[in-house]
């Protein structure tokens, strides 16, 4: 479902059209904002993913599923209670805490900067593609070597998205030795920063834009339209 405009809301950032954004209510529009603040995005956001979100199974979760949740919960629990009996919870706290919320920053980061670039692919799922979405959706974040090794590879998201089963101790190889995988789209730690200001999907130019950008894009969302619904449902 990754970049199919029709199938969001699973394992993706928030992500609005201009015609979406133009459409909503003051409220969704807010909210949308605060979600894409940067600050909450990347400071508060994996806090509450990691460290709540994740605890807690999706409804209609299966039973294995269920169980298998609880039980890293109390492993997780268990160890960290070891862990403050031996050490002090101080001492945790100031070793955990700053490991917890750098790498949690970073692993975000890295999530969205791979699918938030100007020139992405996104489609609705009647012209919605499985190859363009790995190689035009996911980008190449090619990284110095060294923070290459610290993230397994992941700038190679490209090649994941094409086939998640390449191991990422592979994935240089399968970018390399395919002509067509070099030309995806391409981006570095200086280019990278640029996606901070992408904040909405302009179907019409295909590509993201900033906030300040849609001023002078007029809506086409007609008033009938499913999204049009969605939205004012949300609202």
């Amino acid at each position: 479902t990754s970049s199919n405009l029709d199938k969001r809301g699973t394992g993706d950032i928030w992500m609005l059209t201009v015609n979406e954004y133009k459409a909503a209510s003051r409220r969704t529009k807010l909210a949308y904002r605060l979600y894409r603040n940067p600050f909450i995005m990347f400071i508060l956001g994996p806090i509450y993913v990691f460290l709540i979100t994740n605890r807690f199974n999706k409804k209609g979760a299966r039973r294995k599923e269920r169980v298998n949740t609880y039980l890293t919960n109390l492993a997780i629990v268990a160890l960290a209670a070891a862990c403050c009996l031996i050490f002090g919870w101080q001492s945790f706290l100031l070793v955990q805490g700053p490991i917890f919320l750098i790498s949690g920053s970073i692993g975000v980061w890295l999530f969205y900067v791979q699918h938030t670039f100007e020139d992405s692919y996104f489609e609705a799922d009647e012209n919605w593609s499985y190859v363009q979405a790995a190689v035009e959706g996911s980008s190449f974040y090619k990284l110095p070597k060294l923070l290459q090794w610290l993230t397994g590879n992941i700038g190679y998201h490209h090649v994941h998205h094409l086939s998640p089963k390449v191991p990422n101790y592979k994935l240089e190889v399968a970018h390399e030795h395919h002509e067509p995988l070099k030309n995806v789209p391409t981006i570095t730690l200086k280019t990278s920063l640029q996606s901070l200001a992408f904040r909405l999907w302009d179907e019409d130019n295909k590509q993201f834009v900033s906030f300040r950008a849609i001023k002078h894009i007029p809506v086409n969302l007609p008033p009938d339209s499913p999204e049009k619904q969605k939205l004012r449902k949300n609202a």
